[in-house]
């Protein structure tokens, strides 16, 4: 699966019941992310950062859904935890994923860590990301280790670029953040350049910065 492929649509049980991907999400921005196993520590940590963020999410125009291999009573018994330790709602579904086959679809799982395997010794999910647009095109994709917990305000930063990038003819440079410069799309040569962005400033002939 690469950037740009739309997403593959499944059908999957859920602690908010039955959903298929595509009208789940509809014409929304969606993020869907898989963490290894049920009442794990690192996992507990990332669901409730998401949970906590749930206004951002919605800000944004963001469908959240997670995954993982565990089934659905253990999903329903461990949200319990997560709200009881970090201080959240769990309101988004999550996918009761135990055979494998979202996990499989998407290439989510590890074939790294040894150690990342359930009771019977079947590998679990490494931390995987895909952001999907209203399209349902992929347009980012994030996989991070077992062992290492995700930064949520990063990707809520890569939405922000990814939708910001859409709606004007610009870039963002390392580090950006909302309200920074922003890099104006070298598609425009600097007579289209000043008509969108009159303040415009030239670096380098390749590197033109504007705030908008």
């Amino acid at each position: 699966m690469r950037l740009g492929d739309i997403a593959p649509d499944f059908t999957a049980q859920t602690t908010k019941g039955e959903l298929t991907l595509h009208a789940f999400k509809k014409d929304s921005w969606a993020i869907l992310f898989s963490h290894p196993e049920d009442f794990t520590p690192v996992c507990t940590t990332e669901l409730g950062a998401v949970a906590r963020l749930s206004s951002e999410w919605t800000m944004r125009g963001v469908k959240v859904l997670g995954l993982s291999c565990s089934s659905l009573e253990d999903h329903h018994s461990w949200i319990k935890d997560i709200n009881e330790t970090q201080n959240c709602s769990v309101e988004f579904p999550i996918i009761a994923d135990p055979s494998r086959s979202i996990a499989t679809l998407y290439d989510m799982l590890d074939y790294q860590d040894s150690t990342n395997v359930d009771k019977a010794g079947m590998p679990l999910t490494v931390r995987s990301v895909f952001v999907l647009d209203p399209k349902n095109v992929i347009r980012t994709i994030i996989s991070y280790p077992a062992s290492t917990g995700r930064n949520f305000n990063e990707i809520l930063r890569v939405i922000d670029s990814l939708q910001l990038c859409d709606e004007r003819k610009v870039a963002t440079p390392a580090n950006w953040t909302p309200g920074d410069e922003v890099i104006v799309h070298n598609s425009l040569n600097n007579e289209e350049a000043a008509k969108l962005f009159p303040e415009f400033k030239s670096v380098k002939p390749y590197l033109r910065l504007t705030r908008l």
